[in-house]
């Protein structure tokens, strides 16, 4: 039983972290690959505020959203909408985005050295017995804010002003600027969300298994990975490629060995990419030309 628990664990932060990518790369088409230091910077600043500078643990983990959100606001300001301006391609957005992810891991290196943390909020436990298997108060948490969160910004999208707002953007920003929805303002709501979502998702890994400056790559190249098998323009497909890709790299770990849950990732994606690239949606992007 204890498998289908960290299937679980890992199903909730992977859809969580492709609905964080998906939100940016819908409106902006680029993947914004500062999600990394995003999920990385959130538990750090979290961390900063608990345990150095005696916040309580509510209002350490609410600003390290904000911060991380400020962060990643900023970037879209200062750095990705004078690019788009510009006429860059999405490919060199990216490469940008790749740029400002590797100062920002250097600075929290700088600042918190390259040793693994940990947020330590209670004593050590086992974890609670349930059917024979464990589980963490902080693992039942994650969950539990994960599918809120992932269903609360599915609701968003579909009925509130700024989340349709995002998705006509996505679909033709130019026609979007004709009915007066700002193309500009409307990217940066997407960053802040997206950078929120990411920050959560971060924040609930390090204080399961701890916190180092790299940990925000993998869990963002999972994501991905979760967005091209859901497939692009579906957002509840995300649920399903977060399945099936918690649950490959879960059974593998038992089956085979732990150090073959990077390559069981890869290895969903390039089967996807060959024989199903359009995901598990099979819908394409539809827009419309004025």
């Amino acid at each position: 039983m204890q498998i289908p628990f960290n299937i679980f664990i890992s199903l909730g932060v992977y859809a969580l972290v492709a609905l964080s990518v998906v939100m940016v790369y819908y409106p902006a088409k680029f993947f914004p690959v500062t999600h990394a230091a995003t999920i990385t910077v959130a538990p750090y600043l979290t961390y900063f505020y608990f345990q150095e500078f005696y916040c309580s643990l509510f209002f350490s983990v609410v600003g390290a959203i904000i911060t991380a959100s400020t962060i990643g606001i900023l970037g879209e300001i200062f750095i990705y909408n004078p690019l788009r301006k510009r006429g860059a391609s999405p490919m060199i957005m990216m490469i940008a985005s790749l740029g400002v992810y590797i100062v920002l891991q250097n600075i929290i290196s700088i600042l918190w050295g390259d040793d693994t943390k940990s947020i330590i909020i209670d004593e050590i436990k086992v974890g609670n017995e349930l059917w024979g298997a464990y589980i963490t108060n902080i693992q039942v948490t994650t969950i539990a804010i994960s599918f809120a969160l992932f269903v609360g910004c599915i609701l968003f999208m579909k009925y509130q002003r700024i989340g349709r707002n995002i998705r006509a953007v996505a679909s033709n920003p130019e026609l979007s600027n004709i009915f007066g929805i700002d193309s500009n303002r409307t990217i940066l709501w997407a960053f802040g969300i997206g950078s929120a979502l990411a920050a959560v998702a971060g924040i609930g890994v390090a204080f399961d298994t701890g916190m180092h400056p790299t940990m925000g790559f993998n869990i963002l190249l999972y994501g991905i990975v979760v967005m091209i098998i859901g497939g692009v323009g579906s957002m509840w497909w995300l649920f399903g490629g977060a399945l099936l890709l918690a649950t490959a790299q879960h059974l593998s770990a038992y089956y085979i060995g732990s150090q073959w849950m990077d390559a069981v990732a890869y290895i969903i994606l390039i089967i996807f990419l060959i024989g199903r690239p359009l995901g598990f949606s099979g819908k394409r992007l539809k827009k419309i030309e004025l």
